[in-house]
């Protein structure tokens, strides 16, 4: 007997498991039925159809299986416990909750300002984060998404019947005075909000579905993803959330700094970047047109009127690849510089990446999150290493790093993740690799003076990430621009606009453009890009 799973047509539910009825996941597939040969969807380049799950993938479901049978476990013993404690809310007694009318009046606040307000009366509005009730004393942690405190309910506030019924995301508002900690105790901030009153906004689920069963801490990926608007409310990814924040302000600061000017070009266009391999095709009121890979070719044309500039916009790359470092969709910060050299960008960038690094340190809720989620993270210094393609494809060789035929690397190979990675993490250090053969860059850069089969092109490197930006020179010569369109066999017509930049009064300039979810894997540790992202989209991904 077989099971079939289809991640897009495919649902996780009693019934399910034929190829005409899939399963989502390959985790639900072994959990429902363990010994039973699964077959998964695939569409490839060369087609699509079922086949027979892989050695890795079986080994992934499996432990998803577990996590799954955990959960199920958990939700029995909770449906359990519910039971149980719904025998015990039955005995306490029906304290009616009441606001001391006598008490000043509480001043509402935001838990960002809560060390302004010592020996304060506030009010506090958020959702219950964790939730301790001992015998005559309830812990109750409220977190409103700009921090955290330590509630503590006594007297009858502790007794009541509701106190007792309150559960874990419940939204609530709660009234008290702000005291610091006595010494030798320990709480978010360092304080704890005495309550003396509260009043329940919405009452989260109790038993089978409660947020604890919705969202496990080694449920399978794919389980979580659908969760996602769940699990962004765990400590981890709301603070990468919050440092993807300070991130992107740093960063508008530092190109206002230089001067830049911040445009926002459009997403649907009529030409391609970057290879049209990774286009996402769509149909524009009877036209062909694409969801843009890279806006650089409009920011190239923004430099005679605007100057300098520089957009955050989203870029689209229809990849079928689930690398932990590769999105479907993902937020691309582009920059054009106007009359400029080639040492003249690799400086700018090298002052790009040090200046707006320092200011995410700074900032003082960024700052703390980075410490916590990477301890061991070390601001880049400038100046960075520079490396010749050349050079990286000998130190690649001399170090018994083959090529993706497992051979010597040869002039004109790209160099794979997993080889740059690996250079990248022995060496230890930011890298500008620099100089890369005309064959493997895209059309319109610039060729070397000094060697016209490399252009003047550059990738930085980081360790423990790899690639996290990539720019070059731009071809601004008109003949040899229209004959680099011709040769890549594109539409010379569709790129009118683009070449007329070159014969309205031409100039060299140069840009780049970097992936904001690498950046952030790189500060904040993650081992994928999807972790960096608000509700990241890849390969079979699409939801929530």
């Amino acid at each position: 007997m077989s099971v079939y799973v289809n991640e897009r047509t495919g649902a996780d539910a009693e019934g399910h498991g034929s190829e005409e009825k899939p399963y989502q996941t390959a985790a639900y597939a072994v959990f429902s039925q363990p010994e039973t040969k699964i077959f998964v969807f695939k569409a490839t380049d060369d087609g699509e159809g079922y086949e027979e799950i892989s050695a890795s993938a079986l080994k992934k479901a499996k432990k998803g299986a577990d996590g799954l049978r955990k959960k199920q476990e958990k939700a029995k013993a909770a449906s359990e416990k519910h039971n149980e404690t719904s025998k015990k809310l039955e005995l306490l007694e029906v304290i009616d909750i009441k606001e001391d009318q006598s008490l000043p009046p509480a001043k509402k606040i935001k838990l960002r300002s809560i060390g302004e307000n010592i020996g304060s009366r506030v009010a506090v509005r958020g959702w219950i984060h964790r939730l301790r009730l001992q015998k005559g004393l309830g812990f109750v942690t409220v977190r409103d998404g700009t921090g955290y405190v330590q509630c503590v309910l006594t007297g009858d506030l502790a007794k009541a019947k509701s106190t007792h019924e309150l559960t874990l995301e419940t939204s609530i508002c709660i009234k008290g005075v702000i005291n610091k900690l006595p010494e030798g105790k320990s709480a978010p901030g360092g304080v704890e909000l005495k309550a003396d009153f509260y009043e329940v906004v919405g009452q989260a689920p109790s038993g089978e579905e409660s947020f604890s069963n919705k969202v496990q801490e080694n449920a399978d990926p794919s389980l979580l993803l659908d969760q996602r608007h769940l699990t962004l409310r765990g400590e981890a990814l709301s603070a990468v959330m919050k440092v993807r924040s300070a991130f992107l302000y740093a960063i508008r600061r530092f190109f206002e700094e230089e001067g830049l000017l911040e445009v926002t070009p459009p997403c649907m266009v009529q030409t391609q970047v970057e290879g049209g391999s990774t286009l996402f095709k769509m149909n524009y009121y009877g036209e062909d047109a694409y969801l843009t890979q890279s806006s650089q070719l409009y920011l190239e044309t923004c430099l005679p009127s605007l100057g300098d500039v520089f957009c955050v916009q989203e870029s689209f790359r229809a990849e079928k690849s689930h690398t932990r470092r590769h999105l479907s969709e993902y937020t691309h910060i582009e920059g054009e510089l106007a009359f400029i050299d080639f040492e003249d960008l690799l400086v700018h960038l090298e002052k790009l990446l040090t200046q707006t690094v320092k200011y995410v340190l700074e900032d003082p809720v960024a700052g703390p999150l980075i410490k916590q989620l990477n301890p061991n993270f070390v601001a880049p210094k400038g100046p960075f290493l520079r490396m010749e393609y050349v050079d990286a494809l000998e130190w690649l060789n001399e170090h018994g790093i083959p090529n993706e035929d497992g051979e010597k690397f040869k002039f004109g190979d790209d160099i794979a993740e997993a080889a740059e990675r690996k250079m990248t993490d022995t060496i230890g250090k930011p890298i500008l690799l620099i100089r890369f053969p005309v064959e493997i860059k895209s059309f319109y850069m610039q060729k070397c003076a000094d060697d016209r089969r490399v252009t003047e092109s550059v990738d930085v490197l980081m360790p423990n990430v790899g690639e996290i930006l990539g720019g070059s020179m731009r071809m601004y010569d008109y003949d040899e621009l229209v004959a680099s369109i011709k040769k890549e066999g594109l539409d010379l017509d569709s790129y009118y606009w683009f070449t007329d930049l070159r014969k309205y009064g031409t100039c060299p300039h140069g840009g780049y453009g970097l992936g904001t979810e690498r950046i952030l894997a790189w500060l904040c540790d993650r081992f994928t890009v999807r972790d960096c992202s608000l509700y990241p989209r890849f390969s079979g991904r699409c939801k929530p």
